[in-house]
Parts: C-alpha cells; structure tokens; sequence
C-alpha cells in the first residue's frame, strides 16, 4: 500500500472502520465448535480478546520496532497467551537480521534465564520457530553479574546469540522458583549503531500498518490456541506428552519437554496428579488454565507448583490435588470458579522425562485415606 492511500485511508477513516470490523469479527472465535458455550467461560473469552487486542497493540502500535528495539513484557498477570507459566518473566522485542545488536545488563538472581531468537509468525497464523538459543548457564558472566550478549548473523567471540536470515524477534525467559527471593535480570537490548539515533514520529502509512497488524495477530493468534486446545479434549483429565515438535513449533523454549491436557471436574470431584519419579532437573512446573489457555489468576488463588514450592512425598515423589475446595493433602490447586479449562506441566532442563499420571476422585474420598 502505498503512502498516499494510506494517507486517504487515515483521512476518510477507512482504515479505522476497517479496525473496528475485525474487531467484531474476531469475537466469533467464541463459537468455534468445542468451545465452552456456558456465560462463565465465554465472559472469560471476550476479556481474553480484549487481553490480546492490549498485546497486539503494545506490539505494532506502541512499539518502535527493529530499528530502535525495547524489551518489553509482552505477558503477565492481566495479559496471558498459549499456556503462560506464572513462574515466568517474559520479555521480546522486534529485531531485523540485517542489523547487529547488543544486551547488556546484570544476571540478577532468577533460577532461570534463557534467551532465545525466533522467527515469529503468530501474526499470520505460522507460530513461531527459534532460529538461536543461549542459556545463562552457558555464558561468561561478570564476577560483578553484569553481562554482555552480541546478537547478530555473524558468529562473534564471546556471549554470542545467533540470527538467522529470516529472524524477527528475541525471546527472554526468566524463570522464578522462589520469587520472593530471586531478582529478576535487569537487561536492555539496543541495535548496534543507532546509540544517538531516535525514532521518527507516527506517519499516517505506519497507522494503518499497525491496525491491520493487530487485528491480523488478534484473529490468528487466538484462532491457533483455540484449536489447539479443542484437541486436548481427547486427553481430558490425564498430564498426556504434548507434541513437542508442534511446541517448538509454536514458540517453545528448547530447555522445556511440555505435558498438555483438558481438564474437567464436577463440583464433587478432584483431579490427582502424581509424579512418583522425579528426574534431575533445573525445575518443574505445573499450571491450571481455563479453556482458552490461560494461566487462573494466580494473584489471588494458588493455582501452580515448582520444584521449590510444592511438598514432597517420602519417597520423594509429589502429588497435587486440583479441586474446588481445600482438601486434606498437601499441594492444592485451586479451580477458582472453573468447573474445565486447560493444564500443563513442564520438565524444564531435564535429561528425562518421566510420565506424570492423574486420576478423578470424590472430593469425599479424600478425607481419611492413603491416596
């Protein structure tokens, strides 16, 4: 499209209406087939567009793009996607292969932090594939914490993450096993070259842009985990291997063997999940979702566990109990109003990958009993 139709579009406000009737039809992504049809989980569908509208828009509208790159959190407590891990600080940020850039920062102390270059495509319904990954645990790091990472095509001496030809994007995780305790990385990426340089202001060409890519990135993105979560169905109530090629496929961290299933409960039953082996590992995780596979709110109710957070078993294994109300056993997750919804469980770091088994029980079988 060229500037002047743009312009045009800006003026007479086609490019907005265009907006606003993507955005209507976006909400039909509420009448797909399987998905829960019930008032609870429909008002959570809508507030889930609404939180990926806020994504899309922090992402093509806010953001100043490869040129001039700024990591932000595009995931967190009020905006969630694909089976977000509470135990997570998520960063990105847009890059362009043609440049060099360069993260610098202190390693702080988080459990975890990964880094990782991918070629996003959730925009246009392609998921997302990692064209470079760099663990913390692999990189020189000052004695003071600080770190310097060369991001590029080019293989650089030292902290280098690579590039591919079609690379789009940077991924950070830092993954929390005791948030209370740990310290997040504080770091900033910046393209090599443009330290005094400053972004250009809005034009109408990069407006209209910007709508279409929101909208684009709202209908596929969500169209991508609806389906996906339509077939957990078949594996309802169990912690099945998720299809690991399709998780990386999707944006998966290398790091991570991930566990994906629905789950359903009567308001007198209770999901038990049991690891009764628990391999070496860097940590565990495991997440209660709703149907359109966010993480519950875990600002209010317990709702995940990790490696440092759950009891153990004397054999050294763990159980988890999911139900509606507290039960004897140790390690409860709270269903917080949901009745269905999605779960996920992770090996992060792990050589093995050990099956996690789960069963429904009476709510009443519970009380008084060895499980």
């Amino acid at each position: 499209m060229s500037d002047k139709t743009a312009e045009q579009r800006v003026l007479d406000g086609q490019a907005w209406a265009d907006f606003c009737d993507a955005l209507k039809d976006a909400g039909k992504l509420l009448d797909s087939p399987k998905a829960p049809q019930d008032a609870f989980n429909r008002a959570e569908g809508y507030r889930y567009l609404t939180r990926m509208l806020r994504a899309g828009l922090e992402s093509f509208m806010e953001s100043d793009g490869a040129d001039f790159p700024v990591l932000r959190c595009p995931v967190h407590e009020t905006i969630k996607m694909g089976a977000d891990n509470p135990d997570n600080y998520y960063q990105s940020a847009s890059i362009n292969p043609d440049y060099d850039y360069r993260i610098t920062g202190k390693r702080g102390t988080v459990d975890y932090l990964g880094f990782g270059t991918v070629i996003n495509r959730y925009s246009t319904g392609g998921g997302m594939k990692t064209d470079g990954f760099l663990d913390s645990r692999d990189m020189d790091i000052g004695e003071d914490g600080s770190l310097d990472i060369i991001v590029s095509q080019r293989e650089q001496p030292g902290n280098w993450l690579r590039m591919g030809p079609e690379t789009n994007a940077i991924n950070v995780r830092q993954t929390f096993q005791d948030r209370r305790n740990e310290a997040r990385a504080e770091i900033t990426l910046q393209r090599i070259g443009a330290e005094q340089a400053r972004p250009s202001p809005l034009t109408p060409a990069q407006l209209d842009k910007a709508l279409q890519g929101v909208t684009q990135f709202l209908r596929n993105t969500t169209g991508l985990f609806e389906g996906w979560a339509e077939g957990f169905l078949a594996t309802t109530n169990e912690v099945a291997p998720a299809d690991q090629a399709f998780c990386q496929a999707i944006g998966g961290d290398p790091n991570i063997y991930y566990f994906h299933s629905a789950w359903a409960l009567a308001q007198d039953e209770a999901l038990v999940i049991e690891a009764a082996d628990i391999p070496e590992c860097q940590t565990w995780n495991f997440v209660l979702q709703n149907w359109w596979m966010e993480s519950l709110d875990y600002r209010y109710h317990n709702v995940h566990f990790n490696k440092h957070t759950a009891q153990y078993e004397p054999d050294g294994g763990v159980r988890i109990v999911v139900a509606h109300q507290r039960p004897p056993q140790a390690n409860w997750v709270e269903t917080a109003g949901h009745h269905n919804g999605t779960l996920c469980w992770r090996w992060i770091g792990a050589q093995r990958h050990p099956p996690v088994s789960a069963r429904v029980v009476k709510f009443a079988e519970l009380s008084g009993i060895d499980l």
